[in-house]
């Protein structure tokens, strides 16, 4: 397993990391993601293990503390060989003080994840989704706070935009508080709008990418295809996955399917390998709801596209960016490349 430092800070992490939003299956939303008990989870980090996989993603949000609480088991004597990365900000409970990242949300959700996942720390602590309501140099505050009491190593943020992440770094460095390392988002080769203004704010700034859904909610997973219709008990035929166009889908597992047939390599090994070629790209977050599903998701790693391969890959997912995207590119191309 290659091993990337993530973003800014010096910590190396497996370029994938194992998400366990499969973990519990605590609502009728996440039961089509998946719903791993204790056992099947163990099974599923040892795998994870055998394979250098060795960084684990979760969340409070996930399935009401069940995900971490199953994560927390099935690490238990193992905790030194693992890194964990929580989040939190998604609600977890009726009251108005139960969502957010204010400083009493942000402190008090760390220390009952810690509780749950059965730590005294977490490696990677991330806002789930920015919080308008919240001044961003609180925010920052309550996460120095607990860096200084040793709970969290590192902290980062998920699903911000261009403007929140940059007031986030500039706050940071005006108060001389630890910067986030990290933008966990939403990527794949059928979402590309992160390469727009997220990716070059990264490669600016040294803030480091994990990448969720990395197989659109399982549109990539080489079970849809132009005459492929997704199977009725699949978790891409139900309300659980993510929107993608036919025509932009169609266009990129066609030649998904054809490399597949040149290589040999499954198509969802290959949308993977493709996201570990691109600018910033720290770790990727797999999931799974079975070890076959696992093991074949972890095989990425030994795939190596080709120049042309990913010529292919690029020109089958462009899109037309939206403005001022478009417009820099069409009239001030040679001052604003695209990331390489």
């Amino acid at each position: 397993m290659e091993y990337r430092t993530l973003g800014g800070s010096g910590l190396k992490v497996p370029v994938l990391t194992f998400g366990t939003a499969t973990f519990g299956g605590g609502s009728e939303f996440l039961r089509k993601w998946g719903a791993s008990d204790v056992g099947e989870a163990q099974a599923l980090v040892s795998i994870c293990l055998e394979a250098g996989c060795t960084m684990f993603d979760t969340a409070d949000g996930y399935s009401a503390g069940m995900s971490e609480e199953i994560l927390g088991q099935a690490i238990k004597g193992r905790r030194e060989q693992v890194l964990i990365a929580t989040k939190t900000g998604m609600p977890m409970g009726p009251g108005p003080n139960d969502r957010g990242t204010s400083r009493e949300k942000i402190i008090r959700s760390c220390e009952a994840s810690l509780k749950r996942l059965g730590t005294d720390y977490v490696d990677l602590y991330q806002l789930h989704a920015f919080d308008a309501l919240t001044p961003v140099d609180e925010m920052l505050h309550a996460l120095d706070a607990l860096i200084r009491a040793g709970k969290i190593r590192y902290f980062g943020v998920s699903n911000y935009s261009g403007w929140h992440l940059m007031k986030m770094l500039a706050l940071a460095d005006r108060h001389g508080l630890p910067r986030p390392v990290t933008h966990q988002v939403y990527y794949s080769l059928v979402a590309r709008e992160f390469e727009w203004e997220l990716m070059p704010l990264g490669i600016d700034q040294n803030v480091g990418t994990l990448v969720w859904s990395p197989l659109s909610g399982a549109k990539l997973s080489g079970k849809i295809g132009r005459r492929k219709p997704a199977p009725m008990d699949s978790r891409a035929a139900t309300d659980a996955t993510w929107d993608v166009p036919e025509d932009r889908l169609f266009a990129v597992t066609d030649v998904l399917e054809k490399i597949s047939e040149e290589t040999g390599f499954s198509v969802p090994r290959l949308a993977l390998a493709w996201l570990l070629t691109r600018p910033t790209v720290s770790s990727v977050v797999i999931g799974a709801r079975n070890a076959d599903q696992l093991r074949d998701n972890l095989a990425a790693t030994d795939v190596i596209l080709t120049s042309e391969q990913v010529a292919r890959l690029d020109a089958a997912s462009a899109v037309t960016p939206i403005y001022p995207y478009w417009h820099q590119r069409r009239s001030f191309l040679d001052r604003n490349p695209p990331p390489v």
